[in-house]
């Protein structure tokens, strides 16, 4: 699979030179994308009592902006698609930073959730998709590598997003730091001037391969049919439901167990560390060559690791108990979000990863939505978080052991159909070769 879709791409990636630069603007321009709405939260308290609304009211905020970042996802495959990534990673810059230069003049919650949550989403949206795309037309042996680097711009970035909010908000208030901010973010432009599109000049073959596209510049639907597109999409749909939750109520578990506010906030960042560190190290895993042909099952071994963390969690006693949790956590965090984009682009290769990251987005964005509110409710029924940390332990073991059997299935009819292929070129050169000697026999 991985040999094809690199030939689909109509020229040999590089894998190295100007696509580590790539890389690292692919790492700022993710950071911003999923770092963004959570870095947001410090000031929902100030925000909340300005506008005297309801802490609901004000959660809003980031869920909106998640959505449409979610749901903006095959409008931007589209125009990377039409007009590749560096215009349309430059634009996301620019519209995430008018949101927040007009989010800060806001008169009402509900300018918030038009510029912060909707434009703001639609940016990050641009800034997403082209900067996992571009990846993939720079790098294929080195891939899975280059996609953990990039990965690990999110959490990168949230440490680094989070102090500063906090000494923003003590010296600007909310207004002075979204106007901060949407200078900051003004980075996703220069990040996507460095997106040099891949088109080799004495590879004409390569040229007519991304005219084609960019005269349709729609999404390749018939990924519908595709055997590895359905299996990872099923398996997300289920994952997602208990991917996010047990990070958005790691703090407030550890409160409702007696352990202090600041305790229970350095969780996170023990969380946050340890996934830093694992996602390079996931990607520099999964390039080796014992990993690398068979990358789909460190995926299913990662999603299944997070679902047997989440079981045990409820078993953790005392403070060094949810430490351990956290560190486990991390790294089992870190692998999935290393690998979750890179055994996409393994599916169903470079040339249409594009098209199938815009169609993952927008159906994933119900599960990203609901997971986290649904676990607050059976919170809220059972007056217990064990009980959650077990239903997300379950919606993250079963992908995972689903994951292992198809991918099992998948790779056995790739192995066949792979057989029945070079047998039919067999079979169509000895009957050329015969074809020719009888045409021989015949002239002499």
């Amino acid at each position: 699979m991985a040999a094809k879709a690199a030939s689909n791409l109509g020229y040999i990636p590089p894998d190295g030179g100007w696509g580590w630069a790539v890389v690292l603007a692919s790492f700022i321009s993710i950071g911003f994308a999923y770092a963004f709405p959570k870095s947001l939260t410090i000031y929902y308290k100030e925000i909340q009592e300005y506008f005297s609304v309801s802490y609901s009211q004000i959660a809003w905020v980031s869920s909106v902006m998640l959505a449409s970042m979610y749901a903006a996802g095959p409008v931007s495959s589209i125009l990377v698609n039409r007009y590749g990534s560096r215009p349309v990673v430059m634009v996301g810059g620019l519209m995430v930073c008018s949101a927040m230069v007009l989010a800060s003049f806001g008169t009402s919650i509900v300018h918030l959730y038009l510029c912060v949550g909707v434009i703001g989403g639609f940016g990050l949206a641009f800034n997403l998709q082209p900067a996992l795309t571009i990846i993939g037309t720079y790098f294929h042996a080195k891939r899975p590598l280059a996609n953990g680097l990039a990965m690990t711009g999110s959490p990168v970035v949230l440490f680094t997003l989070a102090p500063l909010n906090q000494f923003l908000f003590d010296s600007f208030g909310w207004r002075g730091s979204f106007l901060i901010l949407g200078a900051l973010v003004l980075n996703c432009c220069v990040a996507g001037s460095l997106m040099r599109p891949q088109v080799p000049e004495d590879n004409l073959q390569g040229v007519e391969i991304q005219n084609e596209r960019r005269e349709k510049g729609c999404i390749d639907v018939s990924l519908f049919k595709h055997r590895g597109f359905l299996i990872y999409l099923t398996g997300n749909v289920l994952m997602f439901f208990g991917f996010f939750a047990p990070v958005v109520f790691l703090a407030p578990y550890a409160k409702h167990l007696g352990v202090d506010e600041y305790s229970a906030a350095f969780l996170l960042s023990i969380f946050a560390l340890v996934d830093m560190f694992v996602r390079p190290a996931t990607g520099l895993l999964g390039n080796t060559k014992w990993i690398r042909p068979r990358i789909q099952y460190l995926f299913s071994f990662a999603v299944s690791y997070n679902g047997a963390c989440h079981l045990l969690c409820p078993l953790a006693s005392g403070y060094v108990g949810l430490v351990v949790y956290a560190v486990f956590f991390g790294m089992a965090f870190g692998m999935v979000c290393s690998l979750l984009f890179e055994v996409l682009m393994d599916l169903v290769g470079a040339h249409r990863f594009s098209s199938a990251v815009g169609l993952v987005t927008i159906i994933e964005c119900g599960p990203v939505l609901l997971g986290p509110p649904l676990s607050g409710a059976l919170v809220d029924i059972l007056g217990d978080y064990k009980y959650m940390y077990y239903a997300c332990g379950v919606f993250m073991l079963v992908p995972g052991i689903f994951f292992f059997i198809m991918h099992y299935y998948n790779y056995k009819r790739l192995d066949e159909e792979q057989r029945q292929q070079q047998s039919a070129q067999m079979r169509t050169c000895g009957e050329a070769v015969q074809l020719k000697m009888d045409q021989e026999g015949t002239q002499e």
